[in-house]
């Protein structure tokens, strides 16, 4: 029986996906094979040495010490798009309240409570208050064509909108799923400068962090609205606060509450709950249910933020796993390691991402432990496994 940890309760789902009669997930695992978690902060968490895998049940991993981990020989998991659907959904949400003033008006007609047989007259008189355009005909910019930028593109154009799409990274699958209708623009700054409305869909990093900052938003449309449901930290607070001050923005619509934002007039700030729907939440635990369990069976690597992705195929033969460093001569030492014993490799696959990489060989027999054990002892081996058919 296979062992997975959860960090944090799980929705049950996991059992569309995996069988209860090879695994149990329990909260009080011990000597656990695998870890689901969502939330937990794992950075203090003290790693049991079993554990070969971590799966997010979610996108952001900053709660994981990825590169730890893969110096542990442990690939860690997420979930990209199971939770795209929720966030587009959210994302038209925030094109309509930064059109039509829903708050506001909301909050001034929640005002008039007390005012008895009054309420109708002054609900017409002050109506007018509240007016805001359409979103029909403006043309909204995303930045990030990936699983949640593609869906919102073409949710807005059957809602009528000009979508101008940009993503010098756009995969084949994705690209395939983008509407016609939708423009690919030839730079970001063509999307910036055009857009009415726009909406970031790309990860935070070393390059994006602060991205949108007093300089890139000057070039956006006088009266523009700028959408971010992707991370806080891509938008500097201080430019927007003075770009929404000085009517460069309209509205600023973002996931991510800070202390400086609320409060601050045409920022609506919701509380973090772009992938908050049950449906997502299934959905998040189903695809890292169904990773962790083809990795565990075959050493297939799907989805992975640590190490390369990787598919060696069913599990014919036996199969010896090798996550190591990304360096010159560690297949050769590895492989010589194996010739010397008389085995041979029937078949070999090898990937790489950044400082670390993966190598998955197929023998026409079963190492022993002494093999195993002298790879394991290479300086630039992470971890061994062996998987047998």
């Amino acid at each position: 029986m296979t062992n997975i940890k959860l960090l944090n309760p799980v929705s049950p789902v996991w059992r569309d996906s995996i069988s209860e009669n090879e695994y149990t997930l329990d909260a009080g695992a011990v000597n656990p094979d695998a870890i689901i978690v969502r939330s937990a902060d794992m950075h203090s968490y003290e790693l049991e040495d079993t554990v070969i895998a971590v799966a997010r049940a979610g996108v952001g991993v900053n709660n994981i010490p990825l590169d730890a981990y893969a110096e542990k020989g442990v690939v860690v998991f997420n979930s990209p798009g199971a939770n795209a659907n929720a966030v587009k959904e959210l994302v038209i949400s925030a094109l309509l309240l930064a059109s039509r003033d829903i708050t506001g008006g909301w909050q001034w007609a929640s005002s008039l409570k007390g005012e008895g047989e009054n309420v109708e007259k002054l609900v017409e008189k002050g109506k007018k208050a509240f007016v805001g355009p359409e979103i029909a005909g403006k043309t909204l910019g995303v930045i990030g064509l990936g699983a949640i930028g593609i869906l919102v593109a073409n949710a807005a154009n059957a809602l009528g909108m000009k979508v101008l799409g940009y993503d010098p990274y756009i995969s084949v699958d994705h690209a395939w799923q983008l509407s016609r209708s939708v423009q690919h623009a030839m730079s970001e700054e063509e999307v910036i400068e055009k857009a009415d409305y726009l909406t970031l869909h790309i990860p935070l990093n070393d390059k994006t962090r602060n991205k949108f900052d007093k300089a890139t938003i000057a070039k956006m449309k006088k009266g523009a609205v700028l959408v971010n449901f992707a991370r806080g930290e891509l938008c500097e607070t201080d430019a927007v606060i003075e770009a929404l001050e000085n009517g460069r923005l309209r509205k600023y619509i973002c996931d991510f509450p800070t202390e400086k934002l609320l409060g601050i007039k045409n920022a609506i700030c919701l509380p973090h709950i772009g992938a908050s729907t049950p449906e997502s939440e299934d959905n998040c635990v189903r695809m890292v249910a169904s990773q962790l369990d083809a990795y565990l069976k075959t050493g297939a690597i799907k989805n992975s933020v640590n190490y390369p992705e990787a598919d060696p195929g069913r599990l014919v033969e036996p199969r010896l796993v090798v996550l190591h460093q990304n360096v010159p001569n560690v297949v050769s030492s590895i492989t010589s390691l194996i010739s010397a014993c008389n085995i041979n490799i029937e078949n070999m696959l090898n990937k790489s991402r950044g400082k670390f990489a993966y190598t998955c060989l197929d023998l026409d027999q079963t190492p022993d432990a002494q093999l195993i054990k002298k790879i394991e002892v290479l300086e630039t081996v992470y971890r061994v496994r062996v998987l047998i058919p």
